[in-house]
């Protein structure tokens, strides 16, 4: 290997989910990508047609492998699974807590709330870090000297790329720049990081209340889309 060698990590935020309830999903099954998601899917696919992709890898859950697909089709890869990739868990799976809809006031929920640096509750930060930049590493390794795609979930995603562009990890959820179909995309000279950038090949497709730093509405939350 040549200390020199350029290698680059796409790490690629799923498409929109068919989650009409409006439920946190987390880690559960049965959760696919909408038409919409589908659209966005496709729209990265066509994006990445042109690089030199010689790596797909997805996270395990439904709505990552269906947005992996298309590109591992168009380069004529395999699509491989790692659990590294999958979303933080999370106390409130299953539940809805949206804007407006009363969770913060449920006495049930206030254990949960009381450490927002860990974060209580859910998946540790740190923990998120170690496993996610493992990942990473794994991508890069597996396409020395050309680019890998890895297909995760908005908060393991921005808290990797937190870690590596050296802020603190812990945040306001709305101001994560991590829509979806995101690209965040990590080039590496041999080992070494040397640079992190970000685009969003399906910006049209993206709902308004979804982007980066849009205002709440109520009944409407970014957390379901994770």
């Amino acid at each position: 290997m040549s200390s020199s060698e350029i290698t680059v990590v796409h790490l690629v935020r799923h498409g929109e989910v068919h989650n009409p309830d409006g439920v946190l999903y987390g880690r559960r099954d049965g959760y696919h990508l909408s038409e919409l998601g589908r659209q966005m899917a496709d729209r990265v696919a066509e994006h990445l047609q042109s690089r030199d992709i010689a790596y797909v890898v997805s996270s395990p859950l439904e709505r990552a492998q269906e947005t992996a697909a298309p590109i591992a089709k168009s380069h004529g890869l395999d699509l491989a699974t790692d659990r590294r990739l999958l979303e933080a868990e999370n106390v409130f799976e299953g539940k809805t807590f949206g804007v407006g809809d009363g969770a913060l006031r449920k006495p049930g929920n206030w254990k949960h709330l009381t450490n927002p640096f860990r974060p209580s509750w859910g998946e540790p930060y740190v923990e998120q870090v170690v496993r996610m930049t493992s990942a990473l590493e794994a991508a890069r390794d597996a396409a020395r000297g050309h680019e890998a795609v890895a297909v995760s979930h908005q908060l393991p995603i921005w808290i990797v790329r937190s870690f590596a562009e050296k802020r603190r990890l812990w945040h306001d959820p709305r101001r994560r720049q991590c829509t979806l179909a995101s690209m965040t995309s990590f080039t590496y000279q041999g080992d070494r990081l040397v640079s992190v950038g970000y685009s969003e090949p399906a910006r049209d497709l993206v709902p308004a209340h979804l982007l980066a730093g849009a205002k709440p509405v109520k009944g409407k939350s970014k957390a379901f889309g994770a």
